[in-house]
């Protein structure tokens, strides 16, 4: 593409994915990305300390940057389960689930992303109803400050095993909680789609009337390899499936599919994460290479 990546989206970093709060400070790391023109978004997530937390307000207020906020490690490190089918627990993710609005609108950011929770197949279509509750819920209250909600699709048989799932059951209940609330999305994933035994063109084509964030990524699915599973390894890592052609593909679709959008550019992601003897930095300037090349390769 002769056009710049910016005209159509606004680059970023999922910055909890990229800098693992065991091993980076979360002010420094959003610094980092704030003086890197490269990114015109940052996605975070909750900042437990008050006062860490008023920094980064104010360091993202005068970054200029777009600000997402996602609540999976929260419901992740909780257990915690929005379509559980016990009303107690479900009521304890929707709880955090709606705290995490505030927090968001606090920060600075005009919504919320979250997933979907581990179901069993044969209660399956008890755990949509109840997921479908707290969706409905949690967007009704966002709708009074303004802000959306976006669920992201995972995979629903090899890691997280959630219930949103598959692109067909995705954008289906999408179009149930749009029946209701008109601020609700889909974030889907490129890095999701090998373990979702998906395609590009199918999962963007599926779920196209819903898309509203796009997250890209890798993943390995060959068994007994390291970071087999959902763990975000960067682009060609040894064993994985997401590359310069993958990623290239993945392009091709959205402009297809009329994703590009100059005057209101979606955010688009990277979600990698360093391993523990890699360094996150070098891990974000490779991903950025990977991501120019692809980019550079897609056809006018």
């Amino acid at each position: 593409m002769k056009e710049p990546l910016a005209k159509y989206f606004d680059l970023g970093l999922i910055q909890f994915m990229s800098y693992p709060q065991a091993r980076y400070d979360v002010l420094e790391t959003l610094k980092n990305v704030a003086k890197d023109a490269d990114f015109r978004a940052v996605e975070i997530t909750h900042i437990a300390d008050e006062e860490k937390r008023k920094e980064v307000k104010e360091l993202i207020a005068q970054s200029g940057l777009r600000v997402a906020y996602g609540v999976q490690p929260r419901l992740l490190g909780g257990g915690l389960n929005p379509n559980a089918l016990d009303e107690t627990e479900r009521l304890k993710a929707e709880k955090i689930l709606l705290e995490s609005v505030d927090e968001a609108e606090y920060l600075g950011a005009k919504g919320i992303a979250f997933l979907s929770g581990k179901y069993e197949e044969e209660t399956k279509e008890v755990a949509y109803a109840q997921l479908l509750k707290t969706t409905i819920n949690v967007c009704k209250y966002a709708a009074e400050k303004e802000m959306s909600v976006e669920l992201e699709v995972f995979d629903f048989d090899v890691d997280k095993k959630s219930l949103i799932g598959p692109a067909p059951l995705a954008a289906k209940f999408a179009g149930d909680v749009r029946n209701v609330c008109n601020n609700f999305g889909l974030i889907v994933d490129l890095s999701h789609f090998p373990i979702t035994h998906e395609t590009s063109k199918f999962v963007i084509q599926t779920t196209r009337p819903y898309i509203t964030h796009l997250h890209i990524g890798n993943a390995v699915i060959k068994e007994d390899c390291e970071a087999f599973g959902d763990l975000h390894p960067r682009f060609d890592f040894p064993n994985s499936e997401n590359g310069t052609e993958e990623l290239l593909d993945f392009f091709q679709v959205c402009k297809n599919e009329g994703l590009f959008d100059k005057h209101n550019p979606m955010i688009l992601s990277f979600e990698v994460t360093p391993r523990a003897y890699e360094d996150a930095d070098i891990v974000i300037a490779q991903t950025k290479r990977v991501i120019n090349r692809a980019w550079a390769l897609l056809e006018e």
